[in-house]
C-alpha cells in the first residue's frame, strides 16, 4: 500500500480554506460596514482529517493514488445564515465570484436527506498559488442556517459515535428534530423584519457609544481637556436613559468639540 504524506498532500486544502474563510468574512464585514444588511451569520471553516479520508476513500473504493481526484470536501467552509431567505441571496454571491470555479451544486433543502439533513452544498474548484507554483484544489461551501447547523452537528457526532448505525429509534427522534428546527426557521422569517430592525438599532447605538468613548478619550488624553467629570457625568445619564436621539446630539457635540481641538 501507497504510504501517503498527509503534510504534503493536506498543506494546499489548509491554504484554500484560509483563503476562503478571509474572503468571505471580508464580504461579510464589508457589508456591516456600509450599513447594508449581510446574508452572512458566520463563516467557519475545516479541514478533513486523514482517518476521515481514508473511511470515506474506503467506502467509494477510491485508491490513495486517486483521493486528490476523487474526494471534492476535503477543504470545506461553512456559511451561516440567521433566515431561510438569506440562503439564496449567499448562493448567488458565491455565483457571482470570479475567483473560484463552481463545479456542482447540491440542494439538500428542497431535497431533504431522508435523515433530516438540510443544507445547500457547492462544490468548487479555488486557485491556489502555492511555493510549488499554481495549482487549483477542490472544496466544499456549505450553506445553512443557524438552526440546521445545530441539528447536522448533533447528528454528525451520534453518526461518529454509532460508526454510522444510529439506531431506528434515535433516527426518528433526530428526524423530528429536523423538522422541528425547520419549523423554528420557519417562524423566525415571520418575525424576521422586526429582528433586522432591533439588530440594525443596537449596531447603530454601538456604534455612537464607540465613536462617543474615542472622543472623550482624545479630548482627556490628547486635547487634555481638563473638565471631563461633567461630560462624563453627562453621558451616563444619556446612557441610562435609553433615549437615541439624546445621544445622537451628544455625539454630535463631542464631534465638533474634536474639530475644535484638531483632534
Amino acid at each position: 500500500m501507497e504510504i501517503i504524506n498527509w503534510k504534503e498532500l493536506l498543506f494546499p486544502y489548509e491554504q484554500a480554506v484560509d483563503e476562503l474563510l478571509l474572503k468571505f468574512r471580508s464580504l461579510d464585514k464589508e457589508c456591516r460596514h456600509l450599513g447594508i444588511y449581510s446574508p452572512i451569520d458566520a463563516v467557519t471553516g475545516r479541514l478533513k482529517r486523514p482517518s476521515s479520508i481514508l473511511e470515506k476513500a474506503g467506502k467509494k473504493r477510491i485508491s490513495p493514488d486517486r483521493i486528490e481526484a476523487e474526494i471534492e470536501d476535503i477543504a470545506g467552509i461553512r456559511i451561516l445564515c440567521q433566515f431561510v431567505e438569506d440562503i439564496p441571496k449567499v448562493i448567488e454571491m458565491v455565483r457571482n465570484r470570479n475567483d473560484m470555479t463552481i463545479v456542482e451544486e447540491r440542494d439538500y433543502i428542497t431535497n431533504t436527506k431522508p435523515s433530516g439533513y438540510r443544507s445547500y452544498h457547492i462544490i468548487i474548484r479555488y486557485p491556489l498559488h502555492t511555493a510549488m507554483g499554481a495549482r487549483e484544489v477542490p472544496a466544499e461551501i456549505q450553506i445553512r442556517t443557524n438552526a440546521m447547523n445545530f441539528w447536522a452537528t448533533a447528528e454528525h457526532s451520534l453518526r461518529y459515535k454509532y460508526s454510522g448505525n444510529i439506531p431506528k429509534e434515535l433516527q426518528d427522534r433526530l428526524k423530528n428534530c429536523a423538522e422541528a428546527a425547520f419549523h423554528l426557521d420557519t417562524e423566525m422569517a415571520t418575525i424576521r423584519e422586526e429582528i433586522t430592525n432591533a439588530q440594525q438599532l443596537s449596531e447603530i447605538r454601538n456604534n455612537l457609544v464607540a465613536n462617543i468613548l474615542e472622543n472623550m478619550h482624545n479630548l482627556y488624553f490628547v486635547a487634555k481637556l481638563d473638565d471631563m467629570n461633567e461630560l462624563n457625568r453627562e453621558f451616563i445619564e444619556i446612557w441610562n436613559s435609553d433615549d437615541m436621539d439624546l445621544l445622537r446630539e451628544f455625539n454630535t457635540r463631542l464631534n465638533v468639540m474634536a474639530e475644535m481641538y484638531r483632534i
